[in-house]
């Protein structure tokens, strides 16, 4: 795991072992710093975060995996937590040019952990240099008219 943001009440991070290739389109996930069952259980303020923070990390996902040539037709958002039973959100990069999960198909990611990481092997994650530049991209979008009065 690679800590890509801090923010008051969730970190952005990556995983080890992403459901999303780098090539695929990269994966990370916002967690609370204070485990919740589901977003029911935010506070307003907290709420608030959560939704700007997965604002600007699919938008800078996408900003720099494409300028890397990873071209990223879209963002899927995902609230899960059948693996992990709290709140966490996955952003997945959704490549255009993507092999094992390809675009416009819905993710596959098996039924269990166990057997995701059985069929789905080692996937690649995001490297150093991504995540210094997604990091720099989320603190640059934070400073714009967008989302600063957000």
């Amino acid at each position: 795991m690679a800590l890509v943001y801090e923010a008051r009440h969730f970190i952005l991070k990556t995983l080890d072992q992403p459901h999303v290739s780098r090539s695929d389109g990269g994966h990370v996930v916002i967690d609370p710093k204070v485990a919740v069952e589901d977003r029911t259980r935010l506070t307003p303020e907290q709420a608030v975060e959560l939704v700007k923070l997965t604002m600007v990390s699919g938008e800078a996902l996408k900003t720099v995996l494409t300028r890397k040539g990873i071209r990223i037709g879209r963002i899927n958002y995902q609230d899960n937590g059948n693996w992990r039973a709290e709140l966490h959100v996955h952003i997945y990069g959704r490549a255009l040019e993507a092999k094992r999960q390809p675009y416009g198909s819905a993710l596959d990611f098996c039924g269990t952990r166990e057997d995701f990481r059985r069929q789905m092997g080692d996937l690649e994650a995001l490297r150093e240099d991504d995540i210094a530049e997604l990091r720099a991209e989320i603190v640059r979008l934070l400073a714009t008219d967008k989302y600063r009065s957000f």
